[in-house]
């Protein structure tokens, strides 16, 4: 079982993940509203700035203070071994 810590000892199923995206588009803005209005939406930035969007295979939508170049970075390293 892969993890990934994405902030404040919080982690996610690498297998799990289909996107990591930034939050500043309008459409993302629209999928974090849509999550948070479904109830899918996890607030993993404990009030930090919000870096990176991750979209998970079971519809949740989850929020991360840690850059997506990180996520991505440490989910790679899973594909290199």
């Amino acid at each position: 079982m892969d993890v990934i810590n994405i902030g404040y000892s919080c982690y996610v199923l690498k297998n799990r993940i289909i996107a990591v995206v930034e939050p500043s588009s309008s459409p993302i803005k629209r999928l974090i509203q849509d999550a948070r209005d479904k109830g899918t939406l996890i607030d993993a930035t404990y009030g930090k700035k919000t870096k990176s969007v991750i979209v998970t295979d079971s519809d949740h939508v989850i929020l991360s203070s840690r850059a997506p170049e990180f996520i991505l970075s440490a989910k790679e390293e899973d594909k290199d071994e």
